[in-house]
């Protein structure tokens, strides 16, 4: 008695070669694609977050010590004014 039909068990081995073939396929594709992003995103110029948290503090920083010396000139003008 046959325990196995030699058809289906050739089936089987061409469904499952198909699957392995299929799933090749695709991680193929993924790491195509991947590839594809890293060489577009890798063109621009992207800074870290730590980056730019710092360039905003010393903007900030910069935009306090304008206003105070504008205080500054404002009444050395109007000392200037006062002794003219």
């Amino acid at each position: 008695m046959q325990s196995e039909n030699p058809l289906l068990a050739d089936i089987a081995k061409l469904l499952n070669s198909a699957a392995g073939t299929v799933a090749g396929m695709g991680r193929e594709a993924r790491d195509a694609a991947r590839e594809r992003v890293k060489e577009a995103v890798g063109g621009l110029e992207f800074v870290s977050r730590e980056e730019f948290d710092a360039v905003k503090d010393m903007a900030a920083k910069a935009r306090d010590e304008n206003e105070a010396l504008k205080t500054r000139l404002a009444a050395l003008e109007v000392k200037l004014a006062q002794k003219g």
